[in-house]
This record gives structure tokens, sequence and C-alpha cells, in this order.
């Protein structure tokens, strides 16, 4: 296992190669296995034009430089498929999308249906299949765009993804599922993994779910690397769930021994020690939510006031910033960038 101690306080943000802006192009997608259409957006290195505009900004979150419809860059730009986590949109990791764009590539984040603020049912949600065919199909969708289609460099195709977006970046790189392993891992630990109760419940059923679909394979041959942050359903597995993952992975978690999530703990469920040659990034201090937008200055007293996740409220001594500027600069660096 290749671990890299990172200081937060030395880490620099990638401004210089934002100055210009990126492109962003929001289409509607039809997915045949979902029957229904949904949101895609789409982050690109942009040449000239567009419409400017701030992207993703409300009263809790700080929204990002956009030009939409704009001319992209000449050449081709690798790919990043990113995957939002259980409940998110394409905004709460627009900051990510952006910024990679801005360093040259083209960054597709789809909406998933079932599991999308607004579109929200834990029981179609949980079915995470149909989140890798959601960006296997944008990218099918994507390479036939006659404006940006022959500016995919498809030799460099990373699956990234947030939460439960870093198991289906994981599943398209090759990880496949272990039914019978995550629901005993839930079973066991119900009482302090978080959302176990919920998973196991009448409503959603985690152990009724069809065995032959959760553990199939939904690898794309097309994803040539991986980064998945502070990944979701990494209990249970075994080693030859993770045979077919493509190599030098890159897992990155959030948070310490106290903060980091129980279930997305990497190391404690024996996930990383599957994939020895995968590289590890621990970010601290933070936490599962330091991957969320940067906030507003009202932003934790607006989500106080409605009872809501405190999702703008970092442990102490987080650097936000820094922490976002880290995983951009591993992300591109992954990318060749």
């Amino acid at each position: 296992m290749k671990t890299t101690a990172l200081a937060l306080a030395l880490a620099t943000l990638a401004s210089g190669a934002l100055a210009e802006g990126a492109g962003l192009k929001i289409a509607q997608m039809h997915m045949p296995h979902h029957d229904a259409e949904t949101r895609v957006a789409i982050w690109y290195p942009r040449a000239t034009g567009g419409t400017e505009a701030v992207y993703a900004e409300n009263p809790v979150f700080r929204g990002v430089e956009a030009f939409t419809d704009a001319e992209p860059a000449a050449g081709l730009h690798p790919v990043v498929l990113f995957s939002h986590g259980m409940g998110g949109t394409d905004r709460a990791q627009a900051w990510l999308a952006s910024a990679l764009a801005g360093r040259g590539a083209i960054v597709v984040m789809v909406n998933h249906l079932g599991s999308t603020w607004g579109d929200h049912d834990m029981a179609r949600g949980v079915r995470h299949w149909t989140r890798a065919a959601d960006l296997s199909r944008a990218l099918d969708v994507l390479t036939e765009d006659p404006d940006l289609g022959p500016h995919l460099d498809l030799t460099r195709v990373m699956a990234a993804g947030f939460s439960f977006g870093g198991w289906t970046a994981l599943s398209l790189g090759g990880v496949t599922g272990n039914l019978d392993g995550i629901v005993a891992a839930c079973t066991a630990q119900i009482e302090t993994m978080e959302a176990c109760d919920v998973f196991l419940s009448d409503k959603v059923g985690l152990q009724r779910q069809d065995q032959g679909l959760w553990n199939a394979s939904y690898a794309d041959p097309r994803v040539t690397s991986v980064v998945a942050i502070d990944p979701g359903f990494i209990w249970g597995l075994k080693a030859a769930d993770v045979v077919g993952l493509v190599p030098d992975a890159v897992l990155i978690g959030l948070g310490d021994h106290q903060t980091q999530m129980s279930a997305t703990n990497f190391t404690e469920s024996g996930f990383a020690a599957l994939i020895p040659d995968a590289k590890v990034m621990q970010l601290a201090p933070a936490f599962h939510f330091t991957a969320m937008p940067l906030c507003q200055p009202k932003g934790a007293a607006i989500l106080e006031a409605e009872q809501d996740d405190p999702v703008c409220t970092d442990p102490s001594g987080t650097d936000r910033e820094a922490v976002h500027a880290a995983i951009v600069d591993t992300i591109a660096e992954g990318l060749g960038l």
C-alpha cells in the first residue's frame, strides 16, 4: 500500500489554470435502463466565448465560475466520469469539475436517478449497478457529440466519485459487489455504521436485493484509472471481488480515526489491504462532508436553523479549500495534467 502523508497547510491552490474559466454544457440524456431522462453536466477546457455565470451557488454554498456553451479548447483531453454521493447532485462537486476542466480535463457528471437530491428514493438508489450504467451511457452519448466528441482522449478515461459515487467509480473500474458481505457487515454494526439501519429497513431491504445483479461486474473497458473519495459499500469484500480492478487505483479518505465515517473507512473495512498497489491518501483534519462545496458565511447557521446535516461544520483546524486543492491535484496528477 502506497500511503501519502499530506500537510494540508502547505497545499497550494491551482488557481492560475482557472483564470479563463471552464466551459460548461448542461444536457438531458435518455437512460434506457431507467426509461427516463436525466441531467448531465459536462465541464471542459474552454477556448473562447460562452456565457459567463456563477454555477451551483445558493444561500448555503458558494458557486463556481462557468462559461456555458463556450468553444472547447483544441486538442484531445482526458475524460473523468464523476459520480456524486447518495442524495447529491452534479452541483455538489462542481468545484472539482470546474477545477479539473481548468487543468485540461473533460468531466462528465450525471444526476443519478433515484439517488439525487430531489429524486431520492433509497430503495431505488441502492441499486448501485444503475449508477455505473448511467456513466457508461453518458460516455457513449458524448462520443457522438459533434462539439465535444472529437476532443475526448479515450486512452485516458478516469472513473471518480465521492461516497456512494466512490463505489460507482470502483465498480466502473472493475470491483464487483459482495451482497452477503455488505449485509453481514451492516447487520453486525447496525448501531455504529452510518445508514445501516436504513439499508436494512423494510423500506429499502438491502438484504433482499438481487444477488446476481449486486455481485455482477459493471466494469467499463474504456476506464483506465480510478479515484474513489471516501467510498461507500467497501465493507465485506473479498479478494475475488477486486481482481478486475484497473491498476494504480487511488483511495482518498476524509478525516482521521476520530472523524472519518465508519461506512467509508477503507482501512478498517479491510478494503485497502485487498489492493496493496493502490495509492492511499488520508486528508485530515476533515470529515466526510468536507468534500461538499465551500460554504457561504451564513451557511452553517442556515443549516442549523433548518435542523439539516451540518455539512458546513468541519472539524477544528480544517481548511476546506486546501482539502479541495489536494483532491484536485491528486486527480490531475493521475490524468497526467
